[in-house]
Formats: structure tokens, C-alpha cells, sequence
């Protein structure tokens, strides 16, 4: 086999074992992330009472009113994302079945302060709120709606 073969060969594995791993990930509830406040106060960190936590990540935004009385499914996505309006779909869906769950989608690139607080990477990305607006879980990818019922079953029980 000559050099071009050996390179075509390695191409094709490496892309195979990319996107296996990646069809297998995606949309999976991996736990919590940690939220960024500001900036840390070297004051603050003397002492060692823990930070405050806010009361909801939504806070201080024109979302916070939309959160739901059990748990609210926060969708950060963009506008030429494919796997968003699948996203989309599915917690539409899974907020219409389950009571007291509403869905709240938030276009990142219009909220890039808040996407930079709570650390988000990709597009679409998934987090599943408690009824107080904090973080229990996320996901990023789509989800199916079993993993979606599943992260709300751990939360609103």
C-alpha cells in the first residue's frame, strides 16, 4: 500500500471513530456545570463561608417570569442550527406532557453574557432547571425525548 492509501485509511477511521462518538454522547444529561458569578474578590477569598448562590440563573432576566412550577427546560440555540429545531420539537413536546414543565429557548447569540456565565460551548445545549431556576442537569446535542423525561424524572421527583 502506498503513502496516499495509509492516509485515506487513517482519514476514514478517525472519522468513523468521531462521529460513533459523537452519536453516542449527544444529547446525553451530564450533571451540573459550575455557574460564573463575576469576578472573584480577593476579599472573599479569605475568608471560608461559601459564595451566595443565586436564587435562579435566570434572574435579573426577561426570562425568569417564564420558568415553570416544577421544572423548566432551558434551550440555548442559534439560527442556522439543524439539531436546535429538532431541540425544539422534542422539549416542546415533553413540556406540553408533563405538567408544571414549561420550555424556554434563548438565542445565544443575542445573549452571549449570559451564555459566557453559564458556560455554554455549543448550540443546541439543554439545561434542566429545578422549580427555584437552578441548574440540575444539561445536556448538549440533541436529546431524545427519553433522556429529556428521564433528567426530569431525577428532578421533579
Amino acid at each position: 500500500m502506498d503513502l496516499g492509501r495509509w492516509v485515506l485509511l487513517v482519514a476514514v477511521v478517525g472519522a468513523l471513530g468521531f462521529g460513533g462518538w459523537r452519536a453516542v454522547s449527544d444529547g446525553r444529561f451530564r450533571g451540573t456545570h459550575r455557574v460564573r458569578t463575576g469576578a472573584p474578590d480577593p476579599a472573599a477569598a479569605e475568608e471560608s463561608a461559601p459564595a451566595p448562590v443565586a436564587a435562579s440563573l435566570l434572574a435579573g432576566t426577561s426570562y425568569d417570569g417564564r420558568r415553570g412550577e416544577r421544572a423548566t427546560l432551558l434551550q440555548f440555540s442559534s439560527a442556522f442550527c439543524a439539531p436546535c429545531r429538532a431541540t425544539r420539537r422534542v422539549l416542546a413536546d415533553v413540556a406540553d406532557a408533563v405538567p408544571g414543565v414549561s420550555h424556554v429557548e434563548i438565542d445565544a447569540e443575542e445573549h452571549l453574557d449570559l451564555v459566557r456565565r453559564l458556560g455554554i460551548l455549543r448550540t443546541p445545549t439543554t439545561l434542566v432547571l429545578d422549580a427555584d431556576g437552578r441548574e440540575i442537569t444539561r445536556a448538549t446535542g440533541a436529546p431524545r425525548p427519553a433522556q429529556v423525561l428521564a433528567a426530569l424524572e431525577t428532578s421533579v421527583a
